[in-house]
């Protein structure tokens, strides 16, 4: 067993907390944040959750389910664009979902692309990556729920030049039609709509990094349990 409850996390989101797996550390592992059960979540959630079994607030779970759905389907095509799946593994802390901790050249752990841009700016090497990213991205076909800011790493060589970028969290799909009986064409204008947003999302961080202010809509990404390793955005 993994012993986690001493150890301090690097990361945390509205619902779990992400530590660096004290036996590899270039592994990460979430476990669920100990002062919430999923009887609290499914509460939080509210209707239609209410109605359904603990295990639909249990985002590790879900988590792990499309991932593994994704690389049986995929392979390690998948991996180029996500952090790389582990599975479970025994904590004292509860199960954790123990997945690739991206590092950049340097060792440390990368930044997240809000991070990245607020320290960098626009950069060359961010926006070929993007472009990289948006190619491979539709055609693979992964749930996820909005591409946020905090939930897509920039893992950078040692001039701080963005090599590529990673989906570290934010997988999922809450439509009523389960996401496999979706059309393909579906699915690809859908992940393409993301993209968008993603995209709008980034010219609205450099906006405001331009005026050397952080907003309250980023600075609440950044900081309200939403950290750039982890966040549960429904």
């Amino acid at each position: 067993m993994i012993r986690l409850s001493t150890e301090a996390p690097f990361a945390h989101g509205g619902n779990r907390l992400c530590f660096v797996d004290p036996g590899n550390q270039d592994r990460c592992i979430k476990v669920r944040r100990p002062e919430f059960t999923l009887a609290d979540l499914r509460k939080k959630k509210g209707f239609p959750y209410t109605l359904l079994p603990l295990s639909a607030v249990d985002e590790s779970r879900k988590e792990d389910k499309i991932l593994r759905a994704c690389e049986r389907r995929l392979g390690d095509d998948l991996y180029a664009v996500v952090s790389r799946h582990y599975g479970f593994v025994d904590t004292d802390m509860g199960p954790g979902l123990c997945s690739e901790l991206i590092r950049s050249a340097d060792g440390r752990i990368s930044l997240s692309v809000m991070e990245y841009v607020w320290e960098f700016g626009k950069t060359e090497s961010l926006l070929k990556a993007l472009d990289r990213f948006a190619d491979l991205w539709p055609e693979m076909m992964v749930p996820s729920r909005d591409l946020l800011l905090h939930n897509v790493v920039a893992q950078c060589d040692a001039d701080n030049e963005v090599e590529r970028l990673v989906v570290i969290d934010g997988l999922g799909y809450s439509g009523m039609i389960p996401f496999s009986w979706l059309s393909s064409s579906y699915k690809i204008r859908r992940a393409n709509k993301k993209l968008q947003k993603f995209r709008q999302l980034l010219d609205e961080l450099l906006d405001v990094q331009k005026k050397g202010e952080m907003t309250n809509l980023f600075w609440k990404q950044k900081h309200d349990g939403k950290a750039h390793h982890e966040a549960d955005n429904p």
